[in-house]
């Protein structure tokens, strides 16, 4: 039992990653408002659409801000209206009605309000770009008698929930699978380098070439499974499995290159030629993967976050929240796949050793 440690270690975290990873609810979101756009010096009665919210329960502590994006204004303080006059409508719908000053602290004609709806029942929802506010005048000298209102005492407690993202909504759990999939079949298409040269360089042990295709052949299954969920993903996401995205495109070159590894395999009756040839292959497979996965979808535009030159994994992408599970989850993956890599060579081994035998 104590060498098998790993083994029961990768399932307790599979296990915990569909629990906690299926069964945490998202946070409080803005799924849409209406109207998205207002005038200088008119009121705005903007109807807001909530996700997983629960406006009823906390009607007597909502409160609303209209945040203005700071570039091109004339000052570098935080620009607020807060809502005037707030009615629930249901656990989903409100409406704000918010009153816009004669002239923006601004030399843009149209500016872009971030909305803030916050309540002791849900917490802070934040939506982006959610009202384009057009002034008929550019005055910067009155514009400094913004009414600014102050962001505080907002109830930001600390919950179990994972973040509320437009567009992925409950997708977002998808992260724990597709994403953990892809570094679980990196591991194991390294330790199939590892083996393969150990092959090469350690005098053409049979087990070696076994443990490096168990490997690669395991690797190979989780970058499918990554493709599926993938294809799954985008589905809900992007509206179509198969969007001929560059990274959807290079991923499949890229797990076609490791599928001719097998095909390379079975062209040689001779172990041990089969092996160095192998082995050699594996090398320059590893070396396209990586140049078709992560260097070549960002030189160009991709719908995956990560690309066009942003980094991936950051708090755009994760809120430490979800790192508790995510995290994890690639271990667990990792070990499950290492299992299946360990379960395969060693059933090789067995068929090398009853044909030695013979």
């Amino acid at each position: 039992m104590k060498e098998n440690w790993w083994k029961a270690l990768g399932v307790i975290i599979i296990i915990y990653t569909f629990i906690a990873g299926l069964g945490a609810p998202l946070k409080h979101g803005i799924s849409g408002v209406n109207p998205s756009s207002a005038q200088t010096g008119k009121l705005l009665d903007l109807d807001v659409v909530g996700y997983n919210s629960h406006y009823t329960v906390g009607d007597e502590t909502m409160r609303a801000w209209l945040r203005m994006d700071l570039a091109n204004s004339v000052d570098t303080e935080e620009f607020l209206i807060q809502a005037d006059k707030i009615e629930v409508k249901d656990e989903r719908n409100a409406q704000l009605q918010f009153r816009i000053p004669a002239y923006l602290p601004t030399t843009d004609k149209v500016k872009d309000f971030t909305l803030i709806v916050d309540n002791e029942a849900n917490g802070p929802a934040v939506i982006p770009q959610a009202v384009f506010v057009t002034q008929d005048s550019i005055n910067p000298a009155a514009a400094k008698a913004f009414p600014s209102a102050t962001l505080d005492g907002v109830h930001n407690e600390w919950r179990f929930a994972f973040p509320y993202r437009t567009i992925l909504y409950e997708t977002i759990r998808n992260t724990y699978f597709h994403v953990a999939l892809w570094f679980a079949m990196l591991f194991l298409f390294m330790r199939g380098i590892w083996f393969s040269g150990r092959y090469l360089f350690m005098g053409y042990d049979p087990v070696d070439d076994a443990k490096a295709m168990s490997f690669t052949a395991v690797g190979l299954l989780m970058g499918m499974l990554g493709l599926i969920t993938g294809a799954i993903w985008a589905t809900y996401t992007w509206g179509e499995p198969w969007s001929n995205d560059v990274k959807q495109i290079t991923t499949a070159i890229a797990l076609l290159i490791y599928l001719a590894y097998f095909v390379l395999r079975d062209a040689f009756e001779d172990e041990e030629r089969r092996g160095r040839v192998s082995a050699v292959f594996s090398v320059f497979a590893f070396v396209a993967l990586l140049a078709l996965i992560y260097v070549v979808p960002r030189l160009t535009a991709s719908l995956h976050p990560g690309n066009g030159g942003n980094p991936a994994l950051g708090s755009d992408d994760l809120d430490n929240t979800m790192r508790m599970v995510f995290y994890p989850c690639i271990i667990g993956w990792c070990l499950i796949g290492a299992w299946m890599a360990n379960i395969m060579w060693r059933t090789r081994a067995l068929e090398i050793k009853a044909l030695d035998d013979e």
